[in-house]
């Protein structure tokens, strides 16, 4: 049986080798690493629920500031990360941290909203982890989060091409090993951007491609519901 597993944790161990290197303009003044700094977390999500291949995988932007940041774990809200999944481990504040941006691993009193929406969802339609991940994966397309000197969250589809050309082609590789390993028949962005970042770096290799609403509390449609909106777009796509 293949060590899908296994190879998920080499190619994120490349992923963060290949970012780890990578410097950054302003305004971008403070870069967070969770593949390095929550690597414990990170690890055993891997071993825990990717083992096998997977019809369906969503893929994120990057990790949000009181999420994945946080907990090391694609849209991390800590409460889904430790109480749903049974995830939990040391987490080291990164060097360099802003102070308005602390790193308080599994101790951080903040909930991320994005998280707690989609996998809420998830745990709502599936109840067990277990059957979720039987079928799906979920992943960010970028490892990293940026900060500028205010501490305000940056996002990577606003950077100029320039800056973004070898972050893009660190990650491009990532998603197309990923791929490679699960074998999934979906790949779901969660957003506008994910979707069009895979559709750049998976064209021809088979997968079907779709998105859902983002569940940012930024964008308003995503505030009316967006769970029962979510649903509706997997459920047209025949996702679900």
């Amino acid at each position: 049986m293949t060590d899908t597993a296994g190879q998920l944790v080499a190619a994120a161990r490349t992923l963060a080798a290949a970012v780890g290197r990578l410097k950054f303009r302003p305004p971008v003044a403070h870069v967070y690493n969770p593949l390095d700094y929550a690597w414990p977390a990170h690890e055993q999500y891997l071993r825990e629920f990717g083992g096998g291949q997977r019809r369906v995988v969503f893929l994120g932007m990057n990790p949000g500031p009181f999420g994945m940041a946080q907990t090391g774990v694609p849209f991390g809200e800590i409460a889904a990360v430790r109480d749903w999944m049974g995830i939990c481990a040391p987490v080291a504040p990164p060097k360099h941290a802003h102070p308005k941006r602390p790193v308080e691993g599994f101790g951080c009193a903040r909930s991320e909203v994005s998280g707690r929406r989609l996998w809420g969802l998830f745990a709502e339609r599936f109840g067990a982890p277990e059957r979720f991940f039987a079928e799906h994966f979920v992943a960010n397309f970028c490892p990293l989060a940026f900060m500028d000197e205010g501490g305000r969250n940056l996002t990577p589809d606003k950077f100029p091409g320039a800056e973004s050309e070898k972050l893009f082609a660190a990650c491009d590789e990532h998603l197309r090993q990923l791929v490679e390993i699960l074998q999934p028949e979906w790949l779901i962005g969660v957003g506008d951007f994910a979707e069009k970042r895979a559709r750049l770096a998976l064209d021809g290799r088979g997968v079907r491609f779709g998105k859902i609403l983002h569940p940012s509390p930024a964008s308003p449609a995503a505030n009316r519901g967006w769970a029962a909106a979510a649903t509706k777009q997997l459920e047209a796509l025949k996702v679900w």
